[in-house]
């Protein structure tokens, strides 16, 4: 009997049966978990991917325009189409569907629609760990840089009994979402090295320029007309609004004041620059950048720099001027006569109540100049009702052949012949920089007169030189009309130069 009692003790057959009854509930259970975590992981991996997609969609659209929301939601609705699996629903598409938007009655900056649900952010924590708050909603279309995405949380019914480990008998499902943080990024290419403090600029709720902004600068006859004088500083004082200075100029151009005076001259500028930060250039604010800014009026230059094709001047060059005993030569600037009898270039405006001076009040001269230069010919008589730009007088002589039309003195708006070709694959008499709001920039501790960096650029901007400079004041005075922007208020002129890209962030 012990006998049998030890060898059965003894006996290991079957004992792998014994050791599999017991691992197989473990064996089930890592089994069920590994399929559920995959499908966990499928079913996030889609939803994150659909947000991924909607968020840079309509981060494209935000360009700080006022209708930048609205194009935003059409993205969301119209250009992406997402579905996911392994929920409870099977295949869901990931859209935001039919209907009208929901904006959240406590913060308009947040909307949702189907599926899908967003806010609109003016600013994002610097560290990814920090959640978003009401703090980074953007308060307009025209503040927003980023959008937030969130799906709506999808359910998810486990194989494993997870009901076991939360302790709720009667809820074995759990929901998966996706969210997603994009934004928008800008910049410019083929771009001349200026800036320009921005004449518009608020402080504390006011500016030099009687309470215009920026937008209404380009959008409003009244604003857009007036004549403004940009000055360089120098003598290390402070930047303020209407001054003007010059950005780093691309690598490989060189360095002094000649080749930046080449970079702002060219019909071919090769720089670009990034809205988030532009690096400032100090010292070149005389000589031969008098000299960029007048070859393209047809003025010869100091030296032979300015010599190859790219330098041409402007088709149009019409500047009030008659040349002293020179002919048909290409003029110096101090050969040339200006605003003599019968001949008149585009006047200054009649007072200049902004900007201590420096900003006209958009009341100029049209009439006297058309008669000085046109006789009888008539111009739109639209322009008796509102007024034009400058620019726009200026283009229209272009377009109605009229350049060549000689004033009561007898100047035309064609270039010599002794001078180089007209460029006529730009617009010569626009000048291209990026606008910095200077106050705010040095209130909080740039020093504009020094190689300042990373500079945020508040728009890219074109103006209309409407005469040569002078050459006084430091370098002389560039007088100009604001003629677009880009980003909000801006009417797309110079989208040719803009290379906008939406980034994921989150």
């Amino acid at each position: 009997m012990f006998r049998g009692i030890r060898a059965f003790w003894k006996d290991q057959r079957g004992v792998a049966l014994i050791l599999l009854s017991v691992m197989l509930p473990a064996i089930i259970g890592f089994s069920l978990l590994a399929i559920d975590a995959s499908r966990v992981n499928n079913l996030h991996n889609d939803l994150q991917k659909g947000t991924d997609a909607l968020a840079l969609a309509a981060a494209a659209e935000l360009n700080g325009r006022s209708d930048a929301w609205t194009r935003a939601e059409n993205a969301l609705t119209n250009l992406v189409a997402n579905s996911t699996r392994f929920s409870d629903g099977g295949t869901v598409p990931l859209t935001t569907g039919n209907g009208s938007v929901t904006v959240d009655p406590t913060y308009a900056a947040c909307r949702s629609k189907g599926q899908v649900s967003w806010c609109f952010l003016g600013s994002i924590p610097a560290n990814d760990s920090s959640p978003i708050t009401s703090a980074n909603y953007a308060a307009s279309a025209v503040v927003t840089r980023f959008i937030q995405v969130k799906a709506q949380p999808e359910s998810f019914t486990a194989l494993f009994p997870i009901s076991i480990v939360s302790g709720n008998s009667a809820n074995n499902s759990l929901t998966v979402g996706g969210v997603s943080v994009a934004g928008f990024t800008s910049g410019v290419c083929n771009y001349t090295p200026v800036f320009m403090c921005n004449p518009y600029e608020m402080v504390n709720g006011t500016n030099s320029a009687g309470g215009a902004t920026l937008e209404q600068a380009v959008s409003d006859p009244a604003v857009h007309r007036r004549l403004i004088e940009l000055r360089m500083v120098g003598n290390n004082a402070a930047y303020g609004p209407g001054n003007f200075g010059f950005l780093a100029p691309p690598d490989g151009v060189g360095n002094g004041a000649q080749a930046l005076a080449q970079t702002i001259a060219t019909s071919r500028p090769i720089g670009c620059y990034s809205a988030q930060g532009v690096d400032t250039k100090t010292g070149q604010n005389n000589g031969p950048v008098q000299d960029a800014f007048n070859v393209r009026f047809g003025i010869s230059p100091n030296g032979n720099h300015f010599n190859s094709a790219e330098y041409g001047p402007a088709t149009n060059v019409r500047m009030g001027a008659s040349t002293s005993g020179k002919g048909n030569q290409c003029p110096a600037y101090n050969k040339l006569t200006f605003n003599a009898t019968g001949n008149m270039g585009l006047p200054n405006d009649a007072t200049t109540p902004y900007m201590g001076g420096r900003m006209g009040d958009g009341n100029w001269n049209l009439s006297g100049y058309w008669s000085t230069n046109f006789q009888s010919i008539t111009y739109p008589s639209s322009w008796n009702t509102t007024k034009p730009t400058r620019y726009q007088v200026y283009k229209y002589e272009i377009a109605n052949n009229l350049v060549g039309h000689a004033s009561n003195g007898g100047e035309v708006g064609t270039p010599p012949n002794a001078c180089l070709a007209p460029v006529t694959t730009v617009d010569r008499r626009l000048l291209y920089g990026a606008i910095l709001n200077c106050n705010a920039l040095q209130a909080a501790g740039n020093n504009l007169n020094g190689n300042s960096t990373n500079l945020p650029v508040e728009a890219f901007a074109s103006f209309f030189i409407t005469q040569p400079v002078s050459g006084a004041n430091n370098g002389g005075s560039v007088f100009v009309e604001l003629v677009d922007i880009t980003g909000r208020g801006g009417s797309g002129t110079l989208d040719n130069f803009l290379r906008d890209e939406a980034q994921l962030y989150r």
